[in-house]
Formats: C-alpha cells, sequence, structure tokens
C-alpha cells in the first residue's frame, strides 16, 4: 500500500500485516482526530467487539497536533502531542480489539484544502482494500471545520470507487455537535448499551484530552444517556445509552446529490416541524 505521507502508518493491535489487517474490515470509522471515532463510531467497534466474523478499523486522517492541553500536557509540543495522541489511539484500538488504526497524518490545513488531493487519495487507497460495508463519519452539520472536511473527503473518496466497491451504509455521527434535532424520521438511532465498560474505557484512555483539560469521556457517556431518555416523550427507555447519526448513503449512491444542498433538507425539515407545532398550538 503507498500513502502520500511518510510518516503515515497502519497498526493492528494483533500484529497482522497492514493488507489482511485491513481486508478483514466490516465497519470503519473516519475521523479528524485520535478520540474522535471512540466518540461516534461507538456502534461499529461494538459490531467487532469479541466477534471474529466482523472488524472494526480506525481511520484517523490528521496528525491532532493543534488540541488543546493543561496540566501534565501543557508544556508539550504540537510534535510531542502528535505522538502521545496516537499511542493513545493505539491503546483504544487494543482495548477495542480493532482489525487496525489507520494514521493519516494530514495537517488539519491540508484536510480543510479542497485543492489537496493528498487526503482523498489516501483514503481511495484505504477503502479499496478494506471495502467495508458501513462506514462512519463526522455529520454534515458539525461545527468543527476539520470535521465537516473530513466527511467532505469521505464521501469524495467513496464516490471515485467503482460503485461495487462502495460501502452499504455511510453514517454522519456525533462529536462537536448533537443531532438531537433532527426530526425523528431522520434519526439514525445507535442502541449502546452493550459493554458500556468499554466504551467508557475506549474515550478514558485519550489521558491527553481528559487530564488536559476536556472531560470527553463523562460528556460521551453522559450524551448517551441523556439521548436515550429524551429520545422519546411519550414511551419508557428502549435502551441506556444512545447515539445518532444522519444517513449520508444517498451522497454515495447518487453522485449528483450536492452535500449542502443535502444537509440543508434536513434543516428545512426541523425548522417546518417546529414551525408547525407552533402553528398548531397558537
Amino acid at each position: 500500500m503507498k500513502l502520500t505521507r511518510p510518516d503515515a502508518e497502519i497498526w493492528a493491535p494483533d500484529g497482522e500485516t497492514a493488507e489482511r489487517a485491513l481486508a478483514r474490515t466490516t465497519h470503519m470509522g473516519v475521523s479528524a482526530h485520535p478520540d474522535d471515532t471512540e466518540i461516534m463510531a461507538m456502534e461499529g467497534i461494538l459490531a467487532g467487539f469479541g466477534n471474529t466474523e466482523r472488524w472494526f478499523t480506525a481511520v484517523i486522517v490528521t496528525n491532532g497536533a493543534g488540541s488543546p492541553r493543561d496540566g501534565l500536557y501543557a508544556a508539550f509540543t504540537d510534535e510531542q502531542m502528535q505522538v502521545v495522541r496516537r499511542l493513545e489511539q493505539k491503546k483504544a484500538a487494543m482495548i477495542g480489539e480493532y482489525a487496525a488504526a489507520v494514521f493519516l497524518n494530514h495537517s488539519s490545513g491540508a484536510v480543510k484544502d479542497p485543492r489537496n488531493p493528498d487526503p482523498v487519495e489516501d483514503l481511495k487507497t484505504v477503502f479499496s482494500v478494506a471495502r467495508p460495508e458501513i462506514v462512519y463519519t463526522h455529520n454534515l452539520a458539525d461545527k468543527h471545520d476539520t470535521h465537516v472536511a473530513v466527511a467532505l473527503r469521505t464521501i469524495a473518496a467513496l464516490r471515485a470507487l467503482p460503485r461495487e466497491q462502495r460501502p452499504r451504509k455511510l453514517y454522519g455521527c456525533e462529536v462537536w455537535r448533537d443531532l438531537d434535532w433532527l426530526v425523528d424520521q431522520d434519526k439514525v438511532v445507535f442502541r449502546l448499551d452493550a459493554h458500556d465498560n468499554i466504551a467508557t474505557a475506549l474515550v478514558s484512555v485519550f489521558d491527553s484530552q481528559v487530564a488536559g483539560g476536556k472531560r470527553y469521556d463523562l460528556a460521551t457517556m453522559g450524551r448517551r444517556r441523556a439521548h436515550a431518555t429524551y429520545l422519546e416523550s411519550h414511551a419508557v427507555d428502549v435502551a441506556q445509552y444512545v447515539s445518532f447519526a444522519m444517513d449520508l448513503t444517498p451522497l454515495i449512491t447518487d453522485d449528483t446529490l450536492d452535500p449542502h444542498d443535502y444537509v440543508q433538507a434536513f434543516i428545512r425539515r426541523f425548522a417546518e416541524d417546529v414551525s408547525a407545532r407552533l402553528k398548531k398550538l397558537s
């Protein structure tokens, strides 16, 4: 396999070769930074955990150099943070029994530049070898520029593949904006009750973020618990932990769809739902 950056890496927790580790992948998370995958793609991680027929691979597109830091990590340089965050991602891959962790190691600036072909080319290479059935990436309404850029590069890379090599499903998941605002018929609901100890450990292992000033461990599990309770106002809870996604699959089955127009349709349906309820009750 040939990736564009010399410091890119494909690492398998069980020591398998890069090609064979990727080839067994059925579920894949494509995220901007180390720890994003564990926040947004737990459904895929659970599908592969303890299952030799299903395997999850995490693809990390950027190097994570610009993360906030405090405490033990306050004086760390960007270069030191990259080393720490890659190691933490490998720890997560070990805990979650991933098929592989892929580090494309682009800068955020490179990913956000639509004229830079390298991130798309690398994603296309990984998809071509892995051929996952299901892909999880960031949602198109996320408020983090790099997250949205990764989602767009993921769509572009999948569209560059022959149709028979594209995944069956593409989901846009939650990190820097909840998706509880989606109208109910637009919500993809992931029930995440199994192995909540593993789910907690996967986010907690990113100590440079948690101890460095961001309690993603508490926030992630709390959000999932809140989603489970607030999902339905007139019924008892059907799960203890829930996360939401928007279905991006139409964007890789119909290459003429514009991602901007596609996400605007979700926003329009939300606005119409709010407006209709106010008119009905006024």
